[in-house]
């Protein structure tokens, strides 16, 4: 066991297959650093991918079964290791060899006989220039997280707004996106696709901004007149996202334009029909029929949980693409946590 200031003490790894080199090499190093040793290049990639990476490779070229070239070419083409510092260690001095390593991703190149200064120099310099890039990634890994909460928190806010006349608590928006998040989990979409679903999902219906009092808080069915109106809040909401290279806005424009367009093409506002209409807008169809079947209007009150899902299920093949609607039920329950988790009737909440 190590104790606690041990603990604390950079980790090198040193890779050789000489015993020699190896007790040479922890002598010079190992006041000042826990020393790690592999007499193969497995075991150094081993030591390397494991959960106590080291902080810095001390890597020879020749040893059996992998070459030390083949131990750091595979180092950094891990995304989770490939940061680690690589110092090649070697009696191959030509520059020839040098620039090989160096060319692999190594930081340095130091030639046997080695000189203990030497490599006490450069061990410290590659360890500290490490802390200082592990330092910025830190800053900026948590610089972005707050700019993509903010970012998340203004979308929030204005698909509120849009749905705020009819829905005063606004939850509306908050369910339909995770419900749209567990639709796009079941359907094998990426971590990356299911959190740009989740984040543009809530713009949906901020084209509903433009759609009069008189028409949104009407307690009866809406005449001809007063649906064309409301058929227009895709364009509106097209409009107000606009055209933009980014691809949030760019896919948050294309969920408000599509959401209303249907399996069959009975939809609107371009009667698009299947594969036509883009993936994420197909999602947002289903999240967005549910839970507006689930939750009170000026003109009717909520459905029940199975009037709402038998409604559901016979939108499949016309309203809802089938397999998508496949995945909405194999989530239901999951769904269901989410629409009692953010009740309107529990106020205003967050979103989590």
């Amino acid at each position: 066991m190590y104790n606690s200031q041990e603990l604390r003490r950079p980790t090198v790894l040193v890779a050789d297959d000489s015993p020699q080199n190896i007790e040479l090499l922890s002598r010079v190093l190992g006041q000042d650093y826990r020393i790690k040793v592999a007499t193969s290049g497995e075991k150094a990639l081993t030591i390397a991918y494991s959960d106590e990476s080291p902080d810095l490779i001390l890597l020879d070229i020749m040893m059996p079964d992998l070459s030390g070239y083949e131990v750091c070419r595979r180092i950094k083409a891990n995304p989770d290791r490939r940061r680690i510092p690589i110092i090649f260690v070697t009696a191959m001095s030509t520059v020839e060899d040098e620039s090989m390593g160096l060319s692999l991703g190594a930081v340095d190149y130091i030639t046997k006989p080695i000189s203990p200064a030497l490599v006490q120099a450069r061990v410290r310099t590659h360890l500290a220039l490490y802390d200082q890039s592990r330092e910025l990634e830190r800053m900026v890994a948590q610089r972005t997280a707050e700019l993509v909460a903010t970012r998340q928190q203004i979308i929030r806010r204005l698909g509120r707004a849009a749905e705020f006349r009819e829905n005063e608590t606004g939850n509306h928006v908050i369910r339909m996106s995770h419900v749209a998040r567990l639709i796009g989990l079941q359907a094998g979409l990426g971590p990356e696709s299911v959190q740009l679903l989740f984040q543009t999902a809530a713009l949906h219906d901020v084209g509903m901004i433009g759609v009069p009092d008189r028409v949104v808080l009407k307690p009866g069915v809406l005449d001809d007149d007063e649906r064309k109106l409301v058929q227009q809040h895709p364009q509106m909401g097209a409009d107000i996202i606009g055209r933009h290279d980014n691809e949030l806005l760019a896919m948050a424009r294309a969920i408000a334009f599509s959401h209303h367009e249907r399996w069959d093409g009975s939809g609107y506002p371009q009667g698009l029909v299947g594969d036509q209409i883009p993936l994420f807008g197909r999602i947002v169809a289903i999240a967005d029929v549910f839970d507006a079947l689930m939750s009170k209007r000026p003109w009717r009150g909520p459905m029940t949980v199975a009037q709402a899902l038998s409604t559901m299920a016979e939108g499949k093949g016309t309203l809802f693409d089938p397999a998508l609607l496949a995945c909405f039920f194999q989530q239901q329950y999951e769904i269901l946590k989410v629409m009692d988790l953010y009740a309107d009737d529990r106020g205003v909440l967050a979103d989590q």
